[in-house]
């Protein structure tokens, strides 16, 4: 079933990668092992994958000076049929999401400091951008801020707005996406994080009212409170690790039932454990991965899936229901360069 097969993206020698495009594993529900059955398509640095919410149908950005995103129909046992490629309008897209209804897809391009907007036909194949919104500014940090970096999309699961986080101008713009024309209206004002935090990544609680973002350069968790007309109200600001050394948080998500929220810890290699049962989150433990550099994880039931870029491999743990804590099961999969795990 296609539904046990777990897609991994990550880098290709277009961009100092050792991939040659995407890889699928079989998962096994049960146990939570992987199963790798090599790579199934392959396309130019495919750093982050989604799927289609109705159709069987995945994206992938193909993050190159000339961004593109690629759609890919998924077969019964797995595989992946090349459906459309589109431009996405600027350079370095390294985030995609499909809204709720289907309709349109979203991406970020990090390089271009833009969100992107694609239409999707009833068979989920993109059309031609239908929109482009360019981020103008920077942040204090001269190397990494010195113009807008959209890191982020990130769709209302609801009636909100779409918020694109962006890491270059310490930002997390809002906006509402008219469905008839495919383009982005702007919600004003946007929402500053703390200079020089460098917001890379955005989690949504399942009540709807709270948001998380993960600070890139500063290394922190951002707690806001999102109202009912799509404001984000901050909260207050905890450290994203308690180790010791330079650390890069890339991914945070919340974990099933909403009582837990992790973030991935770069440079320390470790799954950092916030339990939300307070006003910020509560750090009750950090979990090495095994390797150095966990560019991005996905909790699946009780398991979660960690891909460690320079390590070549994705990590299986046990998440313990009642701790939130996870345990690491056998050996790393060997994988190229990963950058995202889409189950």
């Amino acid at each position: 079933m296609t539904s046990e097969i777990v897609y991994i993206g990550g880098y290709t020698a277009a961009s100092g990668g050792r991939g040659d495009g995407i890889v699928a594993a079989r998962r096994d529900p049960g146990s939570g092992e992987l199963t790798p059955l090599g790579t199934v398509v392959g396309t130019e640095s495919p750093s982050f994958l989604a799927r289609h919410p109705a159709l069987p149908v995945l994206y992938a950005v193909n993050e190159l000076p000339e961004g593109r995103v690629s759609a890919f129909g998924v077969g019964q046992r797995g595989e992946l049929t090349p459906l459309a490629v589109r431009s996405t309008g600027g350079a370095e897209p390294c985030h995609l999401a499909v809204v709720p209804d289907g309709g349109h897809l979203l991406v970020a391009n990090y390089g271009g400091g833009s969100v992107a907007v694609l239409p999707l036909d009833d068979h989920g194949v993109p059309g031609e951008r239908s929109d482009l919104v360019r981020h103008e500014g920077h942040g204090p940090d001269p190397e990494r801020q010195e113009k807008s970096h959209c890191h982020m999309v990130s769709p209302d699961p609801g009636a909100g707005p779409l918020l694109a986080v962006d890491l270059g101008t310490d930002s997390i713009y809002r906006y509402d996406l008219d469905a008839g024309s495919g383009r982005l209206v702007p919600r004003a004002p946007a929402a500053r994080t703390v200079a020089g935090a460098g917001p890379r990544h955005l989690a949504r609680h399942p009540d709807g009212r709270r948001c998380w973002v993960a600070g890139e350069l500063d290394a922190t968790v951002t707690a806001y409170e999102l109202t009912a007309e799509g404001a984000l109200h901050q909260r207050g600001r905890v450290d994203a690790s308690g180790r010791a050394g330079h650390v890069q948080p890339s991914e945070i998500a919340v974990g099933p039932g909403g009582r837990f929220l992790y973030v991935g810890n770069r440079g320390v290699g470790t799954v950092a454990v916030f339990a939300l049962d307070g006003e910020l989150p509560r750090l009750v433990a950090e979990v090495p991965t095994g390797g150095e550099w966990p560019r991005h994880f996905v909790l699946v039931g009780e398991h979660l899936y960690v891909a460690d870029e320079r390590a070549d491999m994705v990590r299986v743990f046990r998440v313990d229901p009642g701790s939130g804590v996870p345990e690491p099961l056998g050996e790393p999969v060997e994988v190229p360069s990963p950058t995202c795990v889409l189950a």
